[in-house]
C-alpha cells in the first residue's frame, strides 16, 4: 500500500509542478499578447503580435483565418470588403477557446482521482495491517499491547501516508480549477472584444 501511495504522490507532485509552470507561462504570454493587441487598436495579422504560445493568440488566429476566408485574404486592407458573417468568425474563436481550455485541463483528472482515492487506499492499508497485527497476536497467544503496538503503528502510518498524498492533490486541484475557470472567462471576454472590433471595422 505504501508503494502504491508513493507512486500516486510522485505522479501528483510531477503534475502539480508541471501545471504551476504552465499556468505561470500562460499568464505571462497572455498579458503580453493582450497589451500588444489592445495597443494595435485594429484587426492586425496574428504574425505581427507576440506571444504565439498564448491561448489568446490561438483564439485570435482562429478568428482571423475565418475573417480572411470571408474578405478574400485582405482583412488589413485600408478599405476592407464587407464581412459576410460575424457569427462564423465568433464561432471559430469559441471553438478555439474551448480547445485551449481542454488543453490546460489535461492532468486534472489524475489530481482529482488522487485526492479522492488516496485516503481510502491508506484506510484499507490500515485496516489490513490491524487485522494482520491481531491475527499475529492470536497465533502468538500473548495478549499484551507491546505485542501488537508495532503492527498497529505501521498500519496507522498507511493512513497518514494516504492523507499526505491526498491533501496536496486536493489543494492544488482546487487552485488549478479556479485558474482554468478564470482563463475560460477571459477567453470568452476576449472573443467578444475581437468580434466587436471586427464588426466595427467591417460593418
Amino acid at each position: 500500500m505504501l508503494a502504491l501511495l508513493l507512486l500516486f504522490s510522485v505522479i501528483s507532485w510531477a503534475m502539480i509542478f508541471q501545471k504551476l509552470g504552465m499556468f505561470g507561462r500562460v499568464r505571462r504570454q497572455s498579458d503580453q499578447f493582450l497589451r500588444i493587441f489592445r495597443a494595435t487598436r485594429g484587426v492586425a495579422n496574428p504574425q505581427a503580435l507576440a506571444s504565439a504560445g498564448s491561448p489568446f493568440a490561438s483564439v485570435y488566429a482562429a478568428g482571423f483565418r475565418e475573417l480572411q476566408s470571408q474578405v478574400g485574404g485582405q482583412p488589413t486592407n485600408p478599405h476592407p470588403p464587407k464581412l459576410k458573417s460575424l457569427q462564423a468568425v465568433t464561432a471559430n474563436m469559441q471553438v478555439a477557446s474551448a480547445e485551449e481550455v481542454r488543453r490546460v485541463e489535461k492532468g486534472m483528472a489524475w489530481l482529482a482521482t488522487t485526492g479522492s482515492v488516496a485516503p481510502f487506499v491508506g484506510l484499507f492499508g490500515t485496516v489490513w495491517g490491524i487485522i494482520d497485527a491481531f491475527s499475529g497476536l492470536g497465533n502468538a497467544g500473548a495478549a499484551s499491547l507491546r505485542a501488537v503496538a508495532p503492527g498497529i503503528s505501521e498500519a496507522l502510518l498507511t493512513t497518514a501516508a494516504g492523507l499526505a498524498t491526498a491533501i496536496p492533490a486536493v489543494i492544488f486541484y482546487n487552485q488549478f480549477l479556479q485558474n482554468i475557470k478564470d482563463l475560460a472567462q477571459r477567453l470568452d471576454t476576449f472573443t467578444l472584444e475581437v468580434s466587436a472590433q471586427i464588426e466595427k471595422t467591417f460593418s
